[in-house]
């Protein structure tokens, strides 16, 4: 049996967005009302995605993280979930700070990122629209979704695993460019050594 990939992922957000509703709906396919949303929590989760055994370490940050712990947790990170409440405006107004903080930590790579808008089931005491979401994710250039984590609507499961995707495919070019590189080293190296000969 090949090994499975792993792939590290971390879910950022104000408090009280939804991340630990999100990550339990996505592990046991259950709702759990009370949480203790001071505490972060590591989950780890087996797959199967694309025919491929994918192992995922999941972070499901408190939201109240002070700069130090925030930035060790994106560092952490391979793959990265943000979001924010569609009931709360200023949950939504602290996703691009947040962008900005993992593109400085993560330079000079892209960040492999996906962008949920959590609580779709309170639309009537909705505050930010679909539209302003996929306008964001578009300048963000990432996939986005809008779900709920209390009913299940929305495809919590795709979330994840469309980000577990992002993440190999970010390896694979990441992993080609690197063996391009080498070879080039190599090839320099022999032809130096070649002209050195015949000179």
């Amino acid at each position: 049996m090949a090994k499975s990939a792993e792939v590290k992922l971390a879910i950022f957000g104000r408090a009280g967005v939804g991340k630990s509703a999100l990550v339990v709906r996505f592990l046991t396919k259950r709702f759990i009302w009370e949480y203790d949303p001071t505490l972060e929590s590591t989950y780890r989760h087996q797959a199967t995605i694309d025919d491929e055994a994918v192992s995922m370490e999941i972070l499901d940050t408190a939201g109240q993280e002070d700069t130090i712990q925030k930035e060790g947790h994106m560092r952490w990170g391979e793959g990265f979930v943000l979001v924010y409440d569609i009931t709360d405006r200023g949950s939504f107004e602290e996703v691009l700070p947040l962008k900005n903080i993992l593109d400085e930590i993560k330079k000079p790579k892209n960040v492999t990122l996906i962008l949920v808008g959590n609580k779709a089931d309170l639309d009537h005491s909705r505050q930010v629209s679909t539209e302003e979401g996929e306008k964001l994710a578009t300048e963000l250039a990432c996939a986005f979704y809008e779900c709920s984590a209390c009913t299940g609507e929305g495809n919590i499961t795709e979330i994840f695993y469309e980000l577990c995707r992002e993440v190999r495919r970010r390896r694979m070019v990441q992993g080609k460019t690197r063996r391009r590189s080498s070879t080039t080293h190599v090839k320099q190296a022999i032809n130096k050594m070649l002209t050195k000969i015949s000179s």
